[in-house]
């Protein structure tokens, strides 16, 4: 599995553009899915081609919530490849010129090896990719409590590690168990995180590259 970060709040790569919001390109078990589309539709096509990322090589693009730092960047994506299936919460509408929508309300397998958890808090889902390693978890701000998406992806198997905003969450302990963190965009407590798991913390950012 590999997770390219191509919107961040900072650029790990000192060619991208760094802009509030979040995507990530998702390649795991012969798909590649593009994670949220940031806030700017400019800079997200900027910074694919900056990291040789061809919008038509994309099979699929998974929305996490409708915040517009994270679905911003969607007709734009969409205006360069248009076939592609769109997975989205149960909340978001409106989305035109896709081959698919699909709206998620309840925890659910969209392929092997690729899960959702679900629109959580009315708000949110996560994506859930197994790995030899166990299940990493791809999150966009992760509002509703961090409790529940754990819990949620849980049911589909063990846990090894996260990638995403991370908002306020402060409950270190919950990632005891995790051998990656890797928190971007609007996560508050960096610093404490990397303080307390420092092992297990990755740097985010515009261009950086996630092997796992």
């Amino acid at each position: 599995m590999q997770i390219t970060i191509i919107y961040d709040n900072t650029a790990y790569s000192s060619d991208l553009i760094p802009d509030w919001g979040f995507a990530a390109l998702v390649e795991a078990h012969d798909r590649r899915v593009l994670f949220d589309t940031g806030g700017d539709g400019a800079i997200l096509l900027n910074n694919m081609k900056k990291l040789e990322i061809d919008p038509s090589s994309v099979d699929e693009v998974f929305i996490s919530h409708p915040h517009f730092d994270h679905v911003g960047g969607l007709s734009a994506f969409l205006h360069e490849n248009h076939e592609v299936s769109v997975y989205v919460p149960d909340s978001l509408r409106g989305i035109k010129h896709a081959r698919e929508i699909r709206h998620l309300s309840e925890p659910a397998q969209i392929h092997d090896n690729f899960f959702s958890t679900g629109q959580l808090d009315q708000i949110e889902q996560a994506l859930a990719v197994q790995t030899e390693k166990g299940l990493v978890l791809v999150v966009g701000c992760s509002h509703p409590p961090m409790e529940d998406i754990l819990n949620t992806a849980s049911r589909f198997g063990n846990i090894f590690g996260i990638v995403g905003g991370l908002h306020g969450f402060n409950k270190f302990e919950l990632f005891g168990d995790l051998q990656l963190i890797c928190p971007t965009h609007c996560t508050q407590h960096i610093t404490e995180i990397q303080n307390r798991y420092p092992d297990k913390m990755e740097q985010g950012g515009a261009g950086r590259v996630i092997k796992i």
